[in-house]
């Protein structure tokens, strides 16, 4: 996501973009931190990333995740927008003089196809507005470049599995976005309870932001910008009436032409956790029922902003998922730390609550080594927070395996658009994974089957 985002007890899209800003500014001090130049590998040894969106949450990604890397070296850019692609680049360019590295001039463009078409690209990073994922990364495959993929994973099921297709077909690595894998305090709680300290487990929930504390603002067309390519940036999107609230995060995440909101935006994250440790218990059929509201009528907005959907599993488990506001009267009673996105694990011999920046359980010294993490002023475990980039460049070099796989992916985004289905049809529907498809109900399965808008299609 790349905007503002009213978090309460977590990290905030903001403040992660506050923290990449800082982190640029002392990125002149890395000769300080790494050694030497002359310590650097030499630029035929370095991955080549190119950047793909580089609006605030991409260029704090390249900043924080990218830029320091002695392993990686930034030399493209791309975006619809002239002044975000023209800083990114300026930025890059600013940095390895400032550390006195030879290299290649970066480079900006408007086109992404004119970038994937550079043989000296290894990579890209991709994080453009949420309709534009999928197809930005079949795009790469097909290019031969290893993908590091912003979440959430996209609007149509088939388009993951051409996606799929042309990863293998091409033997490209996948990294999606989803950097909580990294965190010292969740990598915990995956071994606690994939070593059964749990017992057996039956139920889990999940909860997420269902909006950001914005009204739903009228769209009045006005002239496109010289320096702005609308149709590019609308791309397999309809085309809709220009104005300059349509073009901004909120927009993107909360219109239904361009996402399915933060059921799926945000939602990501706590699905996430529950796929990484309990994949095969959530890889078989299910149903899946719930209630919810939208954004209200007459604005750009109308995804549904607060959910309340259960999947039940044909193998007994069971998995609640909800917005925020709907956890807080009630899902979080048992949580010292009620922060607005987590996902809870319950065992047989008790349960375990792991969130971005906090983690609790009822068992004490299970508990004890969950909160044996440093904290910082107001009581969040503390997380490096700019190691997604670095994983990637490992997992290209194949030095570990891929930590955020395509497969992991689809799955939690699949319980996203089934949440979105129950309410939008306001009936159960039952999604079976080997057909991919939802079991005898054609208009579900056009849901979840978006046509994309020529020519910006595979």
């Amino acid at each position: 996501m790349k905007g503002k985002e009213a978090v309460k007890g977590g990290i905030s899209r903001r403040d992660f973009v506050n923290r990449s800003v800082k982190a640029s500014i002392g990125a002149a001090l890395l000769p300080t931190i790494l050694g030497s130049c002359s310590n650097w590998k030499g630029a035929n040894d370095r991955i080549v990333v190119g950047h793909i969106g580089v609006g605030d949450r991409g260029t704090g990604e390249l900043m924080s995740y990218f830029l320091p890397l002695r392993e990686a070296m930034n030399l493209a850019v791309c975006d619809t927008f002239k002044d975000r692609r023209d800083m990114a680049a300026l930025k890059i360019n600013q940095f390895y003089k400032e550390t006195n590295f030879t290299y290649l001039q970066c480079k900006s463009y408007l086109d992404m196809d004119e970038l994937l078409a550079r043989k000296d690209i290894d990579a890209v990073h991709i994080a453009t507005p949420d309709h534009w994922h999928v197809l930005a990364a079949i795009k790469a495959a097909r290019a031969g470049k290893h993908i590091m993929l912003a979440k959430p994973l996209g609007l149509s099921y088939p388009q993951y599995m051409m996606l799929a297709k042309e990863l293998k077909a091409n033997k490209v690595k996948f990294h999606y976005g989803t950097q909580q894998r990294t965190f010292d305090h969740l990598k915990l709680g995956f071994d606690l309870i994939r070593s059964g300290t749990l017992g057996e487990i039956s139920r889990v929930d999940v909860w997420a932001p269902g909006k950001n504390d914005v009204n739903s603002p009228v769209c009045n067309e006005v002239p496109v910008p010289a320096d702005f390519d609308f149709d590019r940036w609308s791309g397999p999107a309809p085309l809709r009436p220009y104005c300059p609230d349509r073009v901004t995060n909120n927009s993107s995440w909360f219109n239904n032409d361009y996402s399915i909101g933060f059921l799926a935006g945000w939602g990501a994250h706590p699905l996430d956790i529950l796929i990484w440790i309990l994949k095969e218990k959530v890889n078989g059929p299910y149903s899946c029922e719930g209630r919810g509201q939208f954004w209200p009528a007459g604005g750009l907005y109308d995804n549904i902003f607060s959910w309340d959907v259960t999947c039940n599993y044909h193998n007994g488990f069971e998995v609640h998922f909800v917005s925020s506001d709907v956890a807080s009267s009630g899902m979080l009673n048992h949580r010292i730390m009620k922060e607005s996105n987590g996902t809870t694990f319950y065992g047989t011999k008790g349960w375990i609550s792991l969130s971005r920046s906090s983690a609790q359980s009822d068992i004490p010294a299970i508990n004890q080594q969950l909160n044996n993490f440093p904290k910082n002023e107001i009581g969040h475990i503390k997380s490096e927070n700019n190691t997604m980039g670095r994983r990637f460049i490992s997992v290209i070099q194949e030095k570990e395996p891929e930590l955020c796989p395509l497969d992991e992916a689809v799955i939690s985004d699949t319980i996203s658009h089934m949440g979105d289905i129950a309410i939008r049809t306001g009936r159960k529907v039952t999604w079976n994974p080997k057909s991919g498809e939802v079991v005898g109900d054609l208009e579900a399965n056009k849901l979840y089957h978006r046509e994309m808008r020529a020519p910006f299609t595979t």
